[in-house]
């Protein structure tokens, strides 16, 4: 048996915090024992309880990724609990608390950006390396452009796997479940339906999907555009409806604490990111149902959506591609039919929970093994 302890910094339920929680819904609890340390008043708490893990919480870790405050009660926790591996989430205390005890350490990188050039050149860029180099024993890249980013700062190429996310599939909820919601979202029976789920960052680039919208609309494409999340962005980008005159088009949903009807709804996803995106969950878990999605070329989404195969590429900050995109799916119901049955079938052959959590146990029994062992 081994014992492991994952360490996340976030206080509310990202990105991240899904792929723990999925982990501990997957793993093998005849072989490791996994135990989760969170921040103090950690929305992951009740979640992790739920699915009958120990969960501890600690100060001084929630939205910070080193506080000396931190690290000496990470110790002290390490200490007692004597795990045989720590894997950490974006949290450099729980590193340096583990590396310090000599306990194996795993760290998950789980955004893609464009690094600092400071930490790309000398000397940001060996002493960057040197830290994580030191403090890890492997590294997981969630996507392709995670390692990119990582080796460019200085990490060794030779510590690092990509081990793309995986999700639990979508049930799809009832064809009356579904009429309600178009009733609710006022969308017509001859309309499409493109959805973008993001937090309301300038870097999603929403403003590029609503452009998109303005010019399907202007040829007569008949399509409603949905917009769910919340973040700085809101205002700005409701004004630019009102101005583009698309509040009869384009619908603003809020935060949407169950996406699975949404993901029903819909017809294809759009993802028009061009400055944070790993291998977006919200895509995998649209095509467990089928859905082909219109994305950039950005980050991870190359790794997930392939041109032509299970939806469309398009340049960053080109809104007239999304619509081009969006445009043959909407309009061409055999290539829909096509890439909606290659959406469910590249969904179980590379981004299944199950697929995923056992690629992070082979690579935890591999941090482990002791010098000798096979």
């Amino acid at each position: 048996m081994i014992k492991v302890i994952e360490v996340s910094s976030d206080s509310n339920i990202g990105g991240a915090g899904k792929c723990i929680l999925t982990f501990l819904k997957t793993f093998d609890r005849d072989s490791f024992d996994v135990i989760t340390v969170v921040p103090k008043g950690s929305l992951l708490k009740p979640e992790i309880e739920e699915l009958g893990c120990k969960t501890f919480e600690v100060e001084y870790l929630a939205e910070q990724s080193l506080n000396p405050k931190a690290i000496f009660r990470l110790r002290k926790l390490f200490r007692y609990l004597k795990p045989d591996l720590v894997h950490t989430h974006a949290s450099m205390s729980a590193r340096i608390a583990a590396w310090s005890l000599g306990i194996p350490v795993v760290y998950t990188r789980h955004s893609v950006f464009e690094p600092e050039k400071k930490l790309t050149v000398f000397p940001g860029k060996q002493l960057n390396g040197l830290i994580n180099n030191l403090t890890a024993k492997r590294i997981i890249a969630v996507a392709e452009a995670a390692k990119d980013n990582l080796t460019q700062t200085g990490v060794s190429e030779k510590k690092i796997k990509v081990i793309l996310n995986g999700v639990e599939p979508l049930t799809p909820v009832s064809e009356e479940e579904v009429g309600k919601l178009r009733m609710q979202y006022h969308i017509r029976p001859d309309e499409k339906v493109a959805a973008m789920v993001a937090r309301l960052n300038p870097v999603k680039g929403h403003r590029y999907f609503i452009e998109a919208a303005k010019l399907l609309k202007e040829e007569g494409i008949k399509a409603k555009f949905l917009i769910a999340g919340t973040g700085e962005a809101e205002n700005a980008l409701k004004r630019q409806v009102e101005e583009m005159g698309l509040e009869d088009t384009v619908q603003f949903l809020g935060f949407v604490s169950d996406v699975t009807p949404l993901m029903q709804l819909m017809d294809v996803q759009v993802n028009c990111s061009y400055g944070t995106e790993a291998t977006s969950l919200s895509l995998l878990e649209g095509m467990s149902l089928g859905k082909p999605a219109v994305v950039t070329e950005f980050g991870g989404n190359p790794g997930v959506i392939f041109d032509g195969i299970n939806g469309f590429l398009t340049p960053i900050k080109d809104s007239n591609a999304t619509a081009e995109g969006l445009k043959k799916l909407f309009c061409n119901e055999k290539l829909y039919q096509e890439i909606s049955e290659n959406c469910k079938k590249i969904y179980q052959t590379r981004f299944t929970a199950e697929g995923n959590t056992r690629a992070i146990e082979l690579l935890y029994r591999s941090a482990v093994r002791k010098k000798g062992e096979k």
